[in-house]
């Protein structure tokens, strides 16, 4: 897995098989709450975009893989977040993406995950 050490953005195929975050990054999933309980990367951290601004403490103190459906609200996410003093990037293609190229996903009722 290779991730550049200045924010910018992450590409799906830069994580491993397991689709686990490395240490040192946290995965910050911006969807609304419907999207992430459907199916998310394994370990993700859930916080809807609209909710970031006020969520701020609750970030981990690590560099930021900021990710949604797409990668366009990631991209938002992550340009705010990055002007306000935190390290984040953006997953580019977002976790359409990610389940396209058969990376792991996580349900949060134990069904078959899949990305809406």
């Amino acid at each position: 897995m290779t991730f550049p050490y200045a924010p910018g953005p992450v590409k799906a195929e830069d994580f491993d098989d397991d689709g686990l975050t490395p240490e040192g990054y946290a995965m910050i999933d911006v969807r609304e709450d419907f999207e992430f309980e459907s199916g998310h990367a394994p370990g993700a951290i859930h916080i809807p975009a609209d909710n970031i601004p006020e969520s701020l403490d609750d970030l981990p103190d690590e560099e930021l893989i900021i990710v949604c459906r797409a990668g366009g609200r990631a991209k938002k996410v992550a340009e705010w977040l990055n002007r306000n003093g935190f390290d984040s990037m953006p997953l580019v293609d977002g976790m359409l993406h990610w389940q396209a190229i058969g990376l792991p996903l996580a349900s949060e009722d134990g069904s078959i995950p899949e990305i809406i």
